[in-house]
């Protein structure tokens, strides 16, 4: 099967921060062996005219989901910090790219790119009817992003060869794979793109 690409059509790499990356705060194993594949699909939506949305966590210093604050995490992605930043091998272009930052309430946690952020809007102002969504982590913000776009109407497909997940328990990263494509997403590799 070929997707052809056209008009209608936008990149969502999600959070490929230092902190969820080997080394990172809260690292998803072998994350960063997705960029150069992840760098790949950038390019070809880049070379096209086509937008690439990044979304990131910016996560104020008491931020609701850290452990100090009675969530789940340890302390990741806060404002302003290295961990916060793009992995430095990321392709993040100049023209056609708009950075999504997430989490950046102290009292709110998003999980997907469109929750309290302007993603939607931006994609909407721009007539974007199909999103590609890669990056980390599988199964949880890649997930909500993913769900959250099948929900507001996008047609979405899951990037299956530029994710990663972190897998606390045994088979998420699997789960949430078959609940995205159950739920409507087409898998796709780059191979398959025209």
């Amino acid at each position: 099967m070929k997707v052809k690409l056209c008009s209608k059509d936008a990149l969502i790499v999600v959070d490929m921060q230092r902190d969820f990356m080997p080394g990172g705060a809260l690292p998803v194993p072998n994350g960063d062996a997705i960029i150069p594949r992840l760098n790949e699909y950038t390019r070809l939506f880049n070379e096209r005219g086509l937008p690439s949305f990044f979304t990131r966590d910016w996560h104020p210093p008491d931020h609701i989901s850290f452990r100090e604050q009675g969530g789940i995490w340890p302390s990741h992605c806060v404002q302003g910090t290295e961990g916060a930043m793009f992995h430095e091998d990321l392709f993040v272009p100049q023209d056609n790219r708009f950075i999504i930052s997430k989490g950046n309430s102290r009292d709110f946690d998003a999980y997907s790119g469109f929750q309290g952020t302007i993603l939607d809007s931006l994609l909407r102002e721009r007539g974007i009817k199909r999103v590609f969504v890669g990056g980390v982590a599988t199964d949880y913000c890649v997930r909500n992003t993913v769900l959250g776009a099948i929900n507001l109407g996008y047609q979405a497909f899951l990037l299956l060869d530029a994710i990663k997940g972190v897998d606390l328990n045994v088979g998420d990263s699997e789960r949430a794979v078959e609940e995205m494509l159950l739920a409507g997403a087409v898998g796709v590799q780059i191979e398959d793109l025209a």
